[in-house]
């Protein structure tokens, strides 16, 4: 199949999201010459376009889209060509009510804003399939287009009656029979269970706790939908440009949709990406995303959006100071980005996102978002024949799964404070400041070629997870696992002893007794560190070759981590600190280390292919050790064995 080097062909494609049909057509011509002074040569069109190309049902108004394109053909600006099915007219809603998404307690959700379907109806699905079966035909020949971007940000959950016929539909293909449901749901308990299918519905608001099976379930249905939905779309301009690469763009770490599953059925892996420039780990947040979209993509990858000054969506919305822009832009680059994009080129005057950033901004030509947008355009033309369809190596993997996350994630669970994100980022973070670079996993996939495997929390595995956990320490890779992983299995149904007896083993651990969950500013003293959000009472088994014990408290005297061979297991959340020095010293013990040895704290150093990214995330300047002498693709100048980066500075060093 196509791929993203179809499209960039040596290049970083630069460039974003462009809405022209907000402003009249002598604009056009003015946003041409920015692009190109800028250095644009990939542009984004028709993502909330469909009232404008379809005003009136089966109406079809092609006639700016036909400019449009020629306009940036005549130009040298690749186009990437959204289906525009995530915005529905207002028309499809007043004239099919079916189209419409209902919430967990039967509202609907109207026209007005966008992300306006029902991922199952019939009806939206229809004139879906119709809008894009008629772009891929009238455009899959210009020389303009080089890749499809199906819809926008898939998030549309649905509780109606449409979505429970689906959802039935979707149950009876996974279970077969009504028993193996009622099994797989426990609805034994509290007298839940069903004698008709008919009987089954969505997981509505309920008076009290709902089914944690049938929740489950429903979050892997909603995914499933809309997968349904982008796949349709997908094979319909596949058919008209089988050379094309085809992507539909990810939202961060979202909590509806299994990017696992998603990425396989992508040509292209691309994601949004926007880190709240006033937060101090900004640039970790950043880091981790950029880490689990290159592993999804299985190598390069689309930074498809991301805010050149501030967003609009944040209670306080920021601008990114001088330099922090293409600081992050970098970074993506330096983590494997083969594009770096933006939402969108062009601030708008007017509707809901007129106060989120674009390329231009409000100031125009002469506005500093835009200053900084040409020197960016300049710094990747400068570096792509260098780093452009190159990949990294990572030596560790952090292990990832949205269906362990949606299992636990119910509502009657022992805490509220332990959010899986958090527990991700904590793991991430300990990581990013250990200057380890990583991959994301699922625990499914192949482990082998990496030396440390670390498992933030899965509080949910299968057993071919669970068994390709045991056979990657057999094989001789490390282990480090965190709390609660390995309660449940696929169905949430908890395994006997409250951990997998095969993981128990493993660690060494004989029984575990109660989890201790710790409260809003409770901490719990270790040997060497103080552990936060959580604790367990265990009860080794005497075959752990070191442990590290609780101090003080219900739990004095009993293990905190334990370690028995390669397989470690840390029952609690160490503070910041103690994490980064346990994660650094288990992975110095096997031989990985950092690209840089002796990085300054706000400093990170990523080898992509033979270049070397050192970025500088202070606002003071710092000067970094780099052995031997380099020349700086940014600067075209000759370092040696060190560098100085100024406030929020970059080198791209080739040796």
């Amino acid at each position: 199949m196509p791929d993203l080097s179809d499209v960039t062909r040596g290049r970083l494609l630069f460039g974003g999201d462009y809405n022209p049909e907000q402003w009249p057509e002598e604009t056009w011509h003015e946003d041409v010459r920015l692009m190109k002074a800028a250095r644009v040569n990939s542009v984004t069109l028709g993502v909330f376009s469909w009232s404008t190309l379809e005003p009136e049902p089966g109406a079809r108004e092609f006639g700016r889209l036909d400019t449009l394109m020629d306009l940036m053909h005549d130009n040298g600006i690749g186009v990437v060509l959204a289906t525009p099915t995530s915005s529905p007219p207002p028309w499809m809603g007043r004239l099919h009510p079916d189209t419409l998404p209902v919430t967990e307690d039967g509202r609907t959700e109207w026209w007005g804003g966008r992300q306006h379907f029902s991922h199952s109806s019939a009806t939206y699905r229809r004139y879906a399939a119709a809008i894009t079966e008629d772009l891929a035909a009238r455009y899959g020949g210009h020389p303009a287009l080089t890749m499809w971007h199906i819809n926008n940000e898939y998030c549309t959950y649905d509780y109606g009656d449409e979505a429970a016929a689906a959802f039935r539909r979707w149950l009876r293909e996974r279970y077969g029979t009504l028993d193996a449901l009622n099994e797989a749901w426990g609805t034994a308990f509290w007298s839940q269970g069903y004698d008709t299918w008919d009987g089954i519905l969505p997981p509505r608001l309920p008076h009290y706790l709902r089914n944690p099976g049938q929740v489950l379930d429903f979050r892997r249905f909603t995914s499933d939908m809309l997968l349904e939905c982008c796949t349709a779309e997908r094979d319909i301009v596949r058919r008209h440009t089988p050379h094309l690469p085809v992507t539909s763009n990810f939202m961060p770490l979202w909590f509806g949709q299994d990017a696992w599953r998603w990425a396989e059925e992508e040509d292209v892996v691309s994601v949004d990406l926007y880190p709240d420039p006033r937060d101090p780990l900004g640039a970790q947040n950043g880091a981790l995303v950029q880490d689990m979209t290159r592993s999804q993509a299985r190598g390069p990858w689309m930074l498809m959006e991301q805010a050149a000054g501030p967003v609009n969506w944040r209670g306080v919305n920021h601008p990114k100071p001088r330099g922090l822009n293409r600081l992050w832009s970098l970074q993506a680059v330096a983590r494997g980005a083969d594009a770096v994009c933006y939402f969108q080129w062009r601030q708008s005057r007017q509707g809901a996102e007129k106060f989120h950033s674009g390329m231009v901004s409000h100031a125009g030509e002469e506005g500093r978002t835009y200053q900084e947008v040409q020197r960016l355009g300049a710094d990747l033309e400068r570096i792509a024949p260098e780093v452009t369809g190159r990949h990294l190596t990572a030596h560790v993997a952090v292990l990832h799964d949205w269906h362990a996350w949606w299992a636990g994630a119910q509502d009657g669970r022992l805490s509220s404070r332990v959010e899986y994100p958090d527990v991700l980022r904590a793991w991430h973070r300990a990581l990013w400041q250990a200057h380890l670079t990583t991959d994301f996993a699922h625990p499914e996939h192949d482990l082998t070629p990496y030396a440390m495997v670390v498992v933030p929390q899965l509080y949910a595995l299968t057993d071919t997870a669970t068994d390709n956990l045991l056979a990657y320490v057999r094989q001789g890779g490390t282990l480090v696992c965190g709390f609660q992983t390995g309660v449940a299995d696929e169905d949430d149904r908890v395994r006997p002893g409250g951990m997998d007896a095969r993981l128990r083993a493993l660690f060494g651990i004989r029984t575990l007794h109660e989890w201790w969950p710790l409260d809003e500013g409770e901490t719990v003293a270790c040997e060497g560190f103080s552990g936060t959000l959580w604790s367990e009472e265990l009860e080794g088994d005497g075959t752990a070759e070191e442990t590290v014990r609780y101090r003080g408290g219900e739990l004095d005297g009993l293990p905190a981590v334990l370690r028995k061979g390669r397989a470690w297991y840390v029952s609690t959340l160490p503070e910041p600190g103690a994490l980064r020095g346990l994660l650094a010293s288990i992975a110095d013990g096997v031989g990985v280390r950092p690209v840089l040895d002796g990085l300054p704290e706000q400093v990170e150093a990523v080898r992509r292919g033979e270049v070397l990214f050192v970025l500088n995330h202070g606002r003071e300047p710092v000067t970094v050790d780099v052995p031997g002498t380099h020349r700086d693709l940014l600067t075209g100048t000759d370092v040696t064995d060190r560098v100085t980066l100024g406030r929020y500075g970059a080198a791209v060093l080739r040796p």
